[in-house]
């Protein structure tokens, strides 16, 4: 396809779509190739370029692109001509007459505004500051590393969507870059290494020095102009200094900009010359210096990075790690001098306007979408931006309060309105804790009703963000439109529709909200009921009796008040005495109760159960009702004699199973929940009496449900490794995708310290308690900073960091913090007692609250410990795992320098490293609808092995999330690492490479640089430069994700030994040896001596000790693979035989060696291995990705005729009829959310590589299931991706193009118990096909998080078959 630019600047690819299809076709991308010409571009002083259009461009958008080169760079305020007609700003280019390709556009200089014209000096004034990775830092964004790896990262891709420079392919490369590989490792990546150095993670080469221009640039003090200039055109008044040493003073007007006469003492505002204004400030600075000159010129040659590294994030992904030397850059930005901030705009934009405005855009094609989806990403975006800002400027005291006391302050900035929340109707306490659960799960109601689509737009909601900041929490919305409480003229009701509160009245308003309100219940399981209102009278609800609806002065439907969306947590001790003595009159009380200790207290009265665990309930719910009306007909007389028509016994059977199972109606199976049972204050008519106590019972299940299904699930998903989390952060994502709140995850370390297989959890278990101890330490530092004054902020935040990792560190008086200040400032400190309080604290005193409130919020049955010693001790915590987790969720910035933790008569952080604190949002997640549905319908597509269709699918989804998103968005670095896999599979592993390059990227700068879904793209990246002989780049990489590892989590855990093992396969000799054995450690303790994946580090591990000669070790660990392929496999099985001759091979080479040493010598003339024991550069490539999960181990073909079977029993998930697979419903609505399938991966013979690339269900690939994830966690082993990403391809096909040794690689075919659980497979789908039960397509829809907020983003997990089939054996076992 042809290279295209895309709205907005940046370039993209064209991908093509019909309507709102996602499904792409060859006619239709001629078409839309045929939509993009060349036009020529001159005048206003540039020299003429030629620029790439696409006909559905808006000229503005044109005009974009245009500003956006670097001929252009330095001028504002343009517009283009045509045939010298200046456009239209908002008129399509492909229905302009005259404008075809070849045609010439010529810019036109506009006159300057007061407001243009400062646009264009803070446009100059960012090309001067020149920002890179060390100004993100010091913002605290975090930056993209990647080009302090490689000079030349290549991260364009024509085929993901962006045009540009192709790079090198790797055949162009230089030779030493391809024959000369690293050294030696740094000692830090080395197994064993106990140093975890902070320095490496953001080096030196991120920075370059910005060359100078100029010495002063700020505006003038003669400003502002008097009223005779002023009634003469100026605008402003500029001060300059040029490296010169002169001193100029610059008038800006309509025309530009021009020298006055007016000096530092005399104020004279004519011109000092009677040539013409300059219409670009840098043209007149050139004139006037020649250092200016020569500096700009340098400034804009200068190597810059790609646009991808430099455009500005929707949001802000924090960094805890700022630069060393922040102090000393402070001074490079001019804004603060400029002034610019000040002359914004007077008036304050309307936030809830924007957004609806946004919200009520057109529809109808997929352009209109797509502009749809980009001005919400925008609106909201921008209005998080300014909530952080204004909380920010709130609570330092910029801003006066507009009400309220100390504990209800309100304020308004920048059109946001903030507040500390609270208990305005009366529903909840006042207490902290409760006023903090509100404001969260206000958002996520907000979440909820944003999220519904089509006629559902109609309900609106107030654009909602929560800060916390300085230990303070406060909710940001936009300002209300209004409420017009009296009728219309025709006597329509306006203002109060819908609420306990609304009294009664109709119209046709009220009757609008009253059925789109039906719809929205529907579709989030809330079940219609009635309760007593103030008067006595019934009201009947379709939300919580909190929630309101209420017209709009703007004509708009709103609704309010949305903290009570999802029903209430059972399981904990609720106000009222509803978890009373009618649990066990109704026979509801669950065994486990009394072995768990529930019902259980909390601080707050707000535990709510999450949308995820109600859809998994369910489902559950729903496989209950399947097998009762089964039960029931085969009681009658049989499923087939019940279910002839007019049979009564078919209907009697689903009404008594409707009643069995709890089902809200007795005619259907239907599913909903009362969010106001259970809830204090909430009285209920009489009539509601057996509903509400079908709810409760409901609700108690649900609960049970929760404990006794979820967790242990979750549980024996980690122990299979399908889920893997490395740090807190993916921990719960992982447990939130199941349905599991974070108060469980006391609950959660009891069932890990109680399972038999303990040890092999025990990354989880730290991970557990980590958790608990980082989000206990946050909630005691809330108060504690919200008594500290500004003066003696990095004092205290210090000191707090200190006794929370040195052992028993002491506290400070109140008399020695001012003597300290004084030495440490230069001057008296006279601060009171109260004033520093905070340093009372002492390390004990912190880790007994620490107990305290974990036992409070987990109910942890035994101490945390007196320090974090103790848990370094007991459960392998590394300090700066916990120190990195703190300040993350705090918002702490720390000076990058090596902190030592572990002393406790220094502090190991001064008040000197707190570099910053930054203000943490949770906000409204927008949906990129058509960009996620063809990255959804990709996955469908790799499921059916349809890789080609799935290729050119993602590419689509990439080239949509460019539209949308400009690529900075969670899901597009799925889809990119995807779209690398295929093109690597499909043979181009330079297209590969530059889509990784760009996948890296997006996720070092929109999850952080640090973060585990980061560590992976760094290892695929590595592969595929491997791929391209980069070995040198393919090491730096596999360095850092190792760093990485290390400082996130530390070596002991199952990521590590892929890494491990990557790193033993592209480095050589003694130090490949090393990690292999690494590798080999790590998978024998958390897989087990008797693993396919420990047999497969022993083959490995074999074939390096024979390249460098230890045979005797080599045919020690081939014994050990073979031993183990026997007992998995069977003696005739393929891999078993090739083990058995490889190790035949070592053999002889060992009694070759063996015999000539005897002999003296004499045969002896060569001692390096044989072909056949040494493996090429293609087998190792193909080893490669087999531990890193792009290939996978197919299967025989004799499984093919198992697979017809299943295709006859379940033609509707295998069967390609080339229509989308339906979502998952629930209650009859489509949640769009792709089915959760326990262990579907089936795998089929050999077929060739065509069928694959042409979608033929029978080729020979692996189709694991994909689901959606929002928590990006690592895969966990060799060959598995929780990730959603373990493509699969044909290795045996490769494998006829590569020289391989004898047994040099893996065997494809399949272990005996691989054929016996696809069978059983087979039989179990063909068994519920028959008999109605819900196939695995039916199955639990894991949420892809939608009540995630804080931009972790939504990305895809994949259950995949693990290389020894193991899920599939512990089907059969099942």
């Amino acid at each position: 396809m042809k290279d295209k630019v895309r709205p907005g600047g940046g370039n993209a690819v064209e991908a093509v779509s019909v309507g709102g299809s996602t499904t792409m076709g060859l006619k239709q991308t001629e078409q839309e190739d045929s939509d993009s010409f060349p036009v020529k571009v001159q005048g206003a002083g540039v020299e003429p370029f030629e620029l790439q259009v696409q006909g559905f461009w808006l000229v503005q958008d044109a005009l974009l692109a245009v500003m956006k080169r670097d001929e252009v760079a330095p001028r504002t305020c343009l517009s283009l001509a045509l045939s010298g007609a200046t456009l239209d700003p908002f008129v399509e280019l492909r229905t302009m007459k005259g404008l075809k390709p070849g045609a010439t556009l010529r810019l036109v200089e506009e006159p300057y505004t007061p407001r243009t014209a400062r646009a264009h000096l803070a446009h100059l004034q960012e090309l001067l500051r020149a920002p890179g990775p060390h100004d993100a830092l010091r913002e605290g964004c975090s930056p993209s590393l990647l080009s302090t790896l490689s000079p030349t990262p290549g991260t364009e891709s024509p085929a993901a969507g962006h045009p540009g420079k192709a790079p090198k392919r790797p055949g162009n490369e230089p030779k030493s870059e391809q024959q000369s590989p690293e050294g030696v490792p740094p000692d830090y990546v080395l197994p064993g290494s106990k140093e975890r150095p902070l320095l490496p993670l953001l080096p030196n080469g991120m920075h370059s020095e910005v060359p100078n221009c100029l010495t002063d640039l700020s505006l003038s003090s003669w400003n502002p102009p008097p009223g005779p200039r002023k009634l003469q055109g100026d605008f402003l008044y500029i001060t300059v200094c040029t490296l010169e040493g002169r001193w100029c003073d610059i008038t800006s007007c309509p025309r530009g900009f021009f020298l006055n006469r007016s000096t530092l003492d005399m104020y004279d505002p004519r011109a000092a010359s009677s040539s013409p204004p300059s219409h670009c400030l840098a043209d007149l600075l050139s004139q006037l210096s020649s250092g200016f000159k020569k500096g700009f010129a340098a400034l804009r040659n200068r190597s810059l990075l790609p646009p991808l590294e430099n455009m500005p994030t929707p949001y802000r992904t924090l960094s805890w790690l700022g630069p060393p030397s922040a102090i000393r850059g402070h001074r490079s930005s001019f804004s603060a001098r400029l002034g610019l901030e000040d002359h914004a705009g007077a008036q304050a934009p309307d936030w809830n306007e924007e957004l609806q405005a946004a919200r009520d855009l057109p529809l109808g094609s997929l352009e209109e979408r797509l502009l749809r989806d980009r001005a919400l990403l925008q609106v909201n975006s921008a209005f998080v931006w300014a909530a952080a800002q204004g909380a920010e400027a709130a609570i330092d005291g910029c801003v006066a309060p507009i009400g309220g006391g100390d504990e209800d302050a309100a304020f308004l900035w920048g059109g946001v309105f903030l507040s500390r929340g609270g208990s305005s109707n009366g529903a909840v306490p006042g207490a902290e804790r409760s006023r903090r659960a509100l404001q969260r799960l206000e958002l996520k109601g907000v979440q909820a009703y944003s999220d519904l689509g089509g006629a559902l737009q109609g309900l609106h909601t107030l654009p909602t963000a929560v800060v916390d900041y300085r230990g303070f929490r406060l909710s940001a919305q936009g300002l209300a439109p209004g409420l017009e409480s009296s009728a219309g003229p025709q006597g329509t009701p306006k203002g109060l529709l819908y609420g306990v509160s609304a009294g009664i009245h109709e119209g046709p308003q009220r009757r609008k909200l009253l059925e789109l309100l039906a719809q929205a219940a529907k579709s989030l399981s809330v079940q219609r009921h009635a309760v007593v209102g103030p008067s006595g009278n019934q009201v009947p609800l379709f939300t919580s009796a909190h929630t309101q609806g209420l017209m709009g002065a703007d004509g708009r439907l709103y609704l309010v008040n949305l903290f009570h969306v999802q029903p209430v947590d059972a399981n904990f001790e609720l106000p009222g005495g509803a978890a009373d003595s009618s649990q066990e009159q109704e026979g509801c009380a669950a065994p486990y109760w009394a072995s768990w200790g529930f019902p259980r207290s909390f601080p707050h009265q707000l535990c709510q159960l999450r949308p995820e665990l109600t859809q998994a309930f369910i489902q559950h719910k729903t496989a209950q009702f399947s097998q009762c009306v089964r039960h029931r007909m085969e009681e009658n007389g049989g499923v087939e004699e019940c279910t002839q028509p007019g049979d009564p016994r078919g209907t009697e059977a689903v009404r008594a199973a409707c009643k069995d199972v709890g089902s809200v109606s007795d005619i259907i199976f239907e599913m909903r929940f009362n969010p106001d049972v259970f809830c204090p204050g909430v009285e209920f008519p009489n009539s509601e009496g057996s509903a509400v106590r079908l709810q409760k019972r409901l609700l108690r299940e649900a609960a049970a449900f929760l404990v006794t299904e979820q967790i242990p699930a979750f549980v024996e998903d980690c122990l299979h490794f399908r889920v893997c989390p490395v740090d807190g952060v993916t921990l719960c994502q992982a447990m939130h995708q199941r349905g599991i709140n974070l108060r469980y995850l006391g609950q959660l370390a009891r069932v890990l310290d109680q399972s038999e297989d303990k040890e092999r959890l025990r990354h989880i278990t730290r991970l557990v308690y980590g958790e608990m101890v980082v989000r206990s330490a946050r909630r005691i530092l809330n108060p504690y900073l919200q008594a500290v004054e500004v003066s003696s902020l990095s004092a205290a935040v210090s000191h707090f960091l200190c006794c929370f990792l040195a052992p028993h560190f002491p506290s400070v008086t109140a008399a020695e913090e001012p003597k300290k200040r004084s030495k440490r400032r230069g001057r008296g400190g006279g601060a009171s007692a109260e004033s520093t309080a905070w340093s009372a604290l002492s390390g004990t005193e912190l880790w007994s609250l620490l107990n305290q409130d974990a036992k409070e919020t987990y109910h942890l049955s035994h101490s945390l410990g007196s320090s974090a010693d103790d848990l370094v001790a007991q459960y392998g915590l590394q300090k700066l795992s916990l120190l990195r987790g703190l300040c993350l969720r705090a918002g702490i910035q720390l000076r990058l320098r090596e902190y030592t933790l572990d002393s406790s008569s220094k502090a190991p952080i001064s008040p000197d490293d707190i570099l910053n604190i930054f203000p943490v949002v949770k906000h409204v997640t927008m949906a990129t609808s058509d960009a996620t549905q063809a990255f959804h319908s990709a996955q469908k597509s790799i499921q059916k092995g349809q890789l080609y269709r799935a290729y050119e699918q993602l590419k689509e989804a990439a080239y949509l999330f460019s539209r949308v998103c400009d690529d900075l968005h969670p899901e597009t670095c799925a889809c990119l690492s995807s779209l690398a896999r295929l093109a690597y599979l499909q043979g181009n592993s330079t297209e590969a490479r530059s889509v990784q390059f760009r996948a890296v990227v997006v996720s070092e700068r929109i999850l952080g640089f640090d973060h585990p879904s980061t560590i992976q793209e760094y290892v695929l990246l590595a592969v595929y430069v491997f791929a391209g002989r980069e070995l040198s780049l393919a090491q730096r990489c596999l360095y850092r994700a190792r760093l990485l590892m290390l400082q996130v989590h530390g070596e002991d855990h199952p990521y590590m030994a892929t890494l491990d093992s990557s790193l033993g396969l592209v480095l050589q000799g003694v130090l490949s040896v090393q990690y292999l054995q690494s590798a080999l450690r790590l998978n024998t303790l958390f897989r087990g001596a008797d693993d396919l994946h420990t047999a497969l580090n022993h083959h490995l591990l074999a074939q390096r000790l024979c390249c460098v000669g230890d045979y005797r070790g080599a045919m020690a660990h081939e014994r050990d693979a073979l031993a183990i392929f026997q007992a998995k496999c069977g003696q005739t099985h393929q891999q078993t035989l090739c083990s058995l001759d490889f190790l035949h091979a070592i053999t002889q080479q060992a009694v070759r060696i063996e015999r000539s040493l005897r002999q003296g010598g004499a045969e002896l003339t060569d001692t390096a291995p044989p072909d056949s024991l040494t493996p090429s550069v293609e087998t190792t490539l193909e080893q490669l990705t087999l531990v890193n999960g792009i290939l996978k181990i197919s299967v025989s073909d004799n499984i093919l005729e198992l697979k017809e079977k299943l295709m006859e029993a379940m033609p509707s998930t295998v069967v390609n009829d080339g229509k989308p697979e339906p979502a998952s419903t629930i209650n009859g609505e489509g949640t769009g959310k792709t089915p959760y399938r326990e262990e579907e991966s089936i795998t089929v013979g050999v077929t060739g590589s065509e069928k694959m690339l042409n979608g033929d269900p029978k080729a020979d690939i692996v189709t694991p299931h994909e689901e959606n994830r929002s928590a990006n966690m690592l895969p966990s082993t060799q060959g598995e991706d929780p990730f959603g990403r373990g493509l699969t391809n044909n290795v045996e096909a490769k494998a006829q193009k590569m020289e391989q040794p004898d047994c040099g690689g893996l065997s494809k075919e399949p272990c005996a118990g691989d054929e016996q659980s696809v069978t059983a497979q087979c039989g179990e789908a063909a068994s519920r096909a028959t008999d109605g039960q819900p196939g695995p397509e039916n199955a639990l829809a894991e949420d892809s998080g939608k009540g995630e907020i804080n931009g972790a983003g939504a990305m895809d997990e994949v259950r995949s078959a693990d290389l020894n089939g193991e899920g599939e054996r512990q089907a059969t076992a099942n």
